[in-house]
């Protein structure tokens, strides 16, 4: 006798009922068994549930996508929370891979100059008073910082800022920004900027910065490390 693949499983979590969907059968006949598994359940209804949805390799166009919600919002009192899937489009993996690169730039940013990139910024020269340096991502500078840094301009508040010498004019990461650094000196060697637990920009040394971010990569950490 030969049984036939359950293509719809559901499992109950703290946060709501998680469907698992087969990846590998039609869309139609997914489509089918999830209307007949949600008729059947025996779900309380007295109260909102909320469903995260688990594609595995299968990936959804946008009507596809609607009309699997609009089936599960059939069903009283059940809201799809979310729609994850192990797959994306080539134009999305693209842009993840541009955010996570390193744009490495030989120059001086000049008073009046700025220099913005996606993903990770390493400038290998000196920021003047005057210019601006901006990245999605960190913000490295083997050189002097003397104008102003933005790490994280699209609101990433883990980036960090480091600088071979740092006398900013201002560092800004994220919606975040701090004055020029009230120094006992004209400035100071090898530091990094970063928001700490209190949502504050703080400067500490090179070397701490892999422990207040332990997710930088092999690359940044060489970076830092020398």
């Amino acid at each position: 006798m030969i049984t036939k693949k359950q293509y719809v499983t559901i499992k109950g979590t703290r946060e709501g009922l998680t469907l698992y969907l087969d990846d590998s059968c039609s869309f139609d006949d997914l489509l089918e068994e999830l209307d007949r598994t949600l008729s059947q359940d025996d779900l309380d209804e007295e109260q909102m549930i909320t469903l995260t949805v688990q594609l595995g390799n299968r990936y959804l166009h946008n009507d596809q996508e609607e009309t699997l919600r609009a089936l599960i919002r059939k069903k009283n009192k059940m809201v799809v929370q979310n729609i994850e899937s192990n797959v994306i489009l080539k134009q999305q993996a693209l842009e993840l891979k541009e955010e996570s690169d390193v744009r490495t730039i030989t120059k001086t940013v000049r008073s009046g100059q700025v220099v913005e990139v996606k993903g990770d910024l390493l400038l290998i020269g000196d920021v003047n008073p005057g210019a601006t340096v901006k990245a999605t991502g960190n913000v490295f500078i083997m050189g002097n910082l003397r104008g102003i840094a933005h790490a994280g301009y699209l609101g990433n508040k883990e980036a960090i800022i480091a600088a071979s010498y740092m006398d900013p004019v201002q560092l800004r990461i994220a919606g975040l920004y701090s004055r020029s650094p009230d120094y006992n000196s004209d400035g100071v060697y090898l530091e990094c900027g970063y928001v700490d637990d209190s949502g504050k920009i703080v400067i500490d040394r090179l070397q701490a910065v892999a422990r207040k971010r332990p997710q930088l990569n092999a690359f940044e950490r060489s970076v830092i490390n020398g």
